[in-house]
């Protein structure tokens, strides 16, 4: 069973800036946020939501937690309906909202208390704050807590009850490195117990750290959904072979950039930057080495999560 199942669900806001309620008439003047998406989230797995800003990710977001409805489509959530079994839903879900506020005049300790009070779960508040690291400032209002202490205390408080799925969006907002490494761990700790998260960030570094697969959405549409090395691959971006040489006759570079499957090469002193298909690469160190050229290490240099990012964003694709 997926956990999250979005069919043909599409977002609509009226000319002047409303909803437009569900079932109702299409204006051509409408804005639309969420565009027939289909999106599929596997239980157990970790999932990276990304978007460039007016993308539609806080929109879908929003409808797989019933806080929208859709224009039209399907959305079920852990095998109930998002919107008529929404209280089943919210019980076993944990959620790290963006811009998360505090009740500033009370505890942290407190905060976790009221979490735990409104699932009826078991938990020990102090546990929570302790694995979350703020156990020191249980005590303290949360008016005066860092922003990262902020985003640690709603993490607590979405860890509340073991969900079987953690929401999470933009979680590292306000976390030092160490606290990014720390929410990492967390992740991963959630995910061998069996939940399933749904994780969106701009901070692509930290989705390429922990997550399974990624879908990135454009203009309300989910353009691409595949692990990092499966977008990779389908998006066709070079892989960088850097080469370190010796003796380098100049005959071997134009050799090299007359091959097939190379787009470019850039010499830095005794170093070479080939971009290179991954099928290539083989091709590239014999071709230098056919033709007189030292070849004293090499190594690849594959497209980030950054790269992949801009190719599936910017321009026409």
């Amino acid at each position: 069973m997926a956990a999250i199942e979005l069919r043909d669900v599409s977002k609509r806001y009226d000319d002047s800036g409303g909803l437009r309620p569900p079932g109702s008439r299409t204006s051509s003047d409408d804005v639309v946020a969420v565009d027939g998406l289909d999106l599929t989230v596997r239980e157990g797995e970790v999932f990276g939501f990304l978007g460039p800003n007016g993308a539609g990710k806080s929109t879908t977001i929003d409808m797989i937690l019933d806080f929208v409805h859709p224009s039209q489509g399907s959305i079920e959530v852990l095998g109930y309906d998002a919107h008529e079994e929404s209280l089943a839903v919210r019980k076993r879900t944990g959620v790290l909202p963006e811009g998360f506020d505090v009740y500033d005049r009370l505890t942290g300790r407190k905060h976790v208390e009221l979490a735990v009070d409104s699932k009826g779960a078991s938990d020990d508040p102090d546990a929570l704050l302790k694995r979350v690291g703020i156990a020191d400032a249980a005590d303290r209002k949360a008016g005066d807590y860092s922003k990262g202490m902020t985003q640690r205390l709603a993490l607590a408080m979405a860890l509340v009850g073991e969900p079987d799925l953690l929401v999470l969006d933009e979680p590292s907002t306000g976390l030092d490195p160490n606290g990014a490494l720390e929410m990492r761990e967390i992740i991963r700790e959630e995910v061998a117990r069996g939940a399933t998260v749904f994780f969106s960030s701009h901070i692509l570094g930290q989705v390429d750290a922990v997550c399974d697969r990624v879908g990135i959405l454009r203009e309300g549409r989910l353009v691409a959904e595949d692990s990092v090395a499966g977008l990779r691959e389908a998006a066709g971006t070079d892989t960088t072979l850097r080469i370190t040489v010796g003796e380098l006759p100049s005959r071997a570079v134009d050799r090299v950039r007359a091959l097939d499957g190379v787009s470019g090469v850039e010499q830095d002193g005794s170093v070479l930057r080939v971009g290179v298909e991954s099928g290539s690469k083989t091709a590239v160190l014999s071709a230098l080495e056919s033709e007189g050229a030292e070849v004293r290490d090499f190594e690849t240099e594959e497209a980030s999560l950054e790269d992949l990012f801009r190719a599936y964003t910017e321009g026409g694709r």
